[in-house]
């Protein structure tokens, strides 16, 4: 079995993924797990780390009847696939609790983007349904919610034009450049790490890119067909970015509110300081694109080296704190001159 770890996981794609797996693996007793990942499109690692939460789910939240689901590394095998049966020996008993909670999560998946609509209106019935058997306790969950943290539209649109072959139109913002730009991209898949991506043939670079959804200013579905070229997936197992070897190597220093730096970027090391901080080495094709960390973190950290690239922080951080102090002098000067009015000077 592979040996990377399984990459953080998004509770959308999670959540669906469950609820497919369930019936994948009642259907195929005994599955390799190589087999299960493949079609699923995720490691082998996030299967298993799946195949760990599967048997604390079941028919009652209250337990005793929770899936048999186990693997010898190999195989997949499910003891007890009549458990779900629609010819299991004691029909459906919900508790109080059990109703409110099923009924928030009902109404929580029914908001998901890229929900097929007639799934959404299947899932609405049978929520109505629900509610009328469960009486008193209905009315104790619509005074409860649960939201996914998603794009909502952006995410729908990109969902739509992966499974009609559309190519799309996107304006979107890119940090690093501090520029926005407009786009027309052929969609290949939507991944998660961390935050929701489309990766895709940019049009306007000729190239494969990575596209974070949050950052998509604006979003049109065209009616010219998607046509990427064949490209090999990429395992984004262990992130969505894995700096190169020859990637020109960068030193940065954090003090202790800057150790997220660590946990948020990929790196070689990262050394323990007496102060309770960090010295961190790290690599990446556009080692400029670091001035803006430097110019985040603030006090909190700065670059140590390259030197040329310590200089530019520097000189950044500068022309920042003169253009504020330029702003500040230009407020409290207009500030005067309005307190001089009113004294009638």
């Amino acid at each position: 079995m592979a040996g990377k770890a399984a990459r953080p996981a998004n509770a959308i794609d999670q959540t669906r993924r469950m609820l497919s797996l369930v019936t994948y693996l009642r259907e195929r007793p005994g599955a390799r797990v190589e087999d299960v990942a493949r079609a699923f499109g995720i490691s082998e690692d996030e299967l298993v780390s799946d195949l760990d939460v599967l048997p604390m789910c079941g028919t009652s939240f209250r337990g005793g009847d929770l899936l048999d689901i186990d693997t010898d590394g190999e195989h997949i095998w499910w003891h007890n696939p009549a458990a779900l049966g629609a010819d299991a020996a004691e029909p459906l008993r919900l508790a109080a609790d059990e109703a409110t909670a099923l009924l928030v999560a009902a109404r929580a998946v029914a908001t998901l983007p890229g929900l097929r609509e007639s799934d959404r209106q299947a899932l609405l019935r049978a929520t109505a349904k629900v509610e009328t058997a469960a009486g008193e306790a209905a009315g104790a969950s619509s005074r409860l919610s649960v939201t996914f943290e998603s794009e909502g539209g952006v995410f729908a649109d990109v969902d739509r034009a992966i499974s009609e072959r559309r190519r799309l139109w996107i304006r979107y913002y890119s940090p690093a450049r501090d520029e926005v730009t407009e786009r027309e991209i052929d969609p290949i898949r939507l991944v998660s790490v961390g935050h929701t991506y489309v990766e895709a043939w940019c049009r306007r670079s000729e190239a494969r890119r990575t596209f974070r959804l949050d950052r998509v200013a604006e979003i049109r579905i065209l009616d010219e067909p998607s046509a990427p070229p064949e490209v090999e997936l990429r395992d984004l197992s262990e992130g969505l970015v894995q700096p190169a070897a020859e990637d020109p190597e960068v030193v940065v220093e954090v003090g202790p509110a800057g150790r997220w730096v660590a946990e948020y970027y990929p790196h070689d090391s990262a050394d323990e300081l007496p102060d309770g901080g960090l010295r961190i080495a790290l690599r990446t094709p556009d080692p400029a694109s670091l001035r803006r960390l430097a110019l985040r973190l603030g006090r909190d950290g700065r670059i140590v080296a390259p030197r040329e690239l310590a200089d530019s922080a520097r000189r950044a951080a500068c022309e920042a704190l003169a253009a504020y102090e330029d702003v500040e002098a230009a407020e409290g000067a207009a500030g005067g001159a309005d307190d001089r009015r009113e004294q009638g000077l």
